[in-house]
């Protein structure tokens, strides 16, 4: 686990404590990227977003930016080390459920999670009735729907798609089933293929090969994001068209994503930790769902694969990579 460094992301508390009034510590838990630098964008817009509500580092609110690694206990341990040193919680994807397990009283904001009603973090998305709220990935069952959709319009022939799986991820299995229903609307099979870390690539592509799949389409999880490059080369030796939760996986050389616009999430967060500290309680801020979600095709990739993208997709694409 890694504290940033540098006066944007880290405020002595010293200098806070000397403002008047009450300073907020808030401990924001960032997603698991490769690189720190990556996090350190997601950090800068909380950071931008809580100015417009009026709250300035230093002046009326500390962050403690950390960042952990996408595995569950660095998660937890990223999350036990927060709780004692602030008053608030924000965290991303798996934190969620570290955060309902340690964070106790502290009121906390997720970022980007899947299932939060199915996982027992809130009661419902309209009354979440205890001490978290935030803001939910997707409507998984439509998303990952329209996401295959997206890739049997790029590959007609699909019939089956390998199906990358974080067996860890507490999410895996509702996952898994959003897509198995997803895929019989379309007539396709899915085939799961599960990895634990970093460690598991390989044989899992070796698992894939001999499936004979079409595709591939990879679980959104904090694994999966941070192993998004090695993800996507692997598939690309493997002449595998790839489809992604996250848009980082496209530029680094996947075919295409469908991903929530994760600025957009930060706002609503922000949002949401400015009720909270002018007395709201968690349990009565409904949770959100994104509202606008980004398309990304890698023409490069595409070229390489020998797909023809039609005109009528490349025309709804947010962003295409030449």
């Amino acid at each position: 686990m890694r504290q940033f460094s540098g006066a944007a992301l880290a405020w002595p508390v010293g200098a806070a404590a000397q403002q008047s009034g009450k300073v907020w510590r808030i401990g924001h838990l960032l997603p698991s990227t490769p690189t720190p630098e990556q996090a350190e964008v997601f950090a800068r817009e909380l950071e931008q977003r809580l100015a417009e509500f009026g709250y300035v580092q230093g002046r009326n609110i500390v962050l403690l930016n950390r960042f952990a690694g996408p595995q569950t206990d660095q998660i937890e341990e990223a999350v036990i080390s927060l709780v004692p040193q602030v008053d608030l919680l924000v965290v991303w994807g798996n934190g969620g459920p570290a955060a309902k397990k340690f964070a106790g009283a502290v009121p906390t904001v997720f970022i980007s999670i899947g299932f939060p009603v199915e996982l027992g973090l809130v009661q419902s998305l309209a009354h979440p009735g205890g001490n978290i709220t935030g803001i939910a990935a997707e409507a998984a069952l439509e998303i990952n729907g329209k996401r295959l959709q997206i890739l049997k319009e790029i590959v007609p022939s699909l019939k089956r798609v390998a199906f990358l799986r974080d067996t860890t991820n507490v999410n895996d299995k509702f996952e898994l089933a959003a897509l198995d229903q997803a895929a019989q609307e379309l007539g396709v099979t899915v085939m799961p293929v599960g990895i634990k870390s970093a460690d598991d690539l390989e044989g899992a592509f070796v698992d894939i090969k001999e499936s004979r799949a079409d595709a591939l389409f990879v679980e959104r999880t904090a694994l999966t994001f941070y192993l998004g490059k090695q993800i996507a080369d692997l598939a690309l030796a493997a002449h595998l068209p790839s489809c992604h939760s996250f848009r980082p996986a496209v530029l680094a050389g996947g075919l295409m994503s469908l991903d929530a616009d994760r600025m957009g999430m930060i706002g609503s967060a922000a949002a949401q930790i400015d009720k909270i500290i002018k007395g709201t309680s968690p349990a009565d801020i409904p949770v959100e769902q994104p509202s606008r979600f980004e398309l990304c095709i890698n023409l490069k990739t595409a070229r390489l694969l020998n797909l023809t993208i039609l005109p009528a997709l490349l025309a709804t694409a947010d962003e295409l990579i030449e």
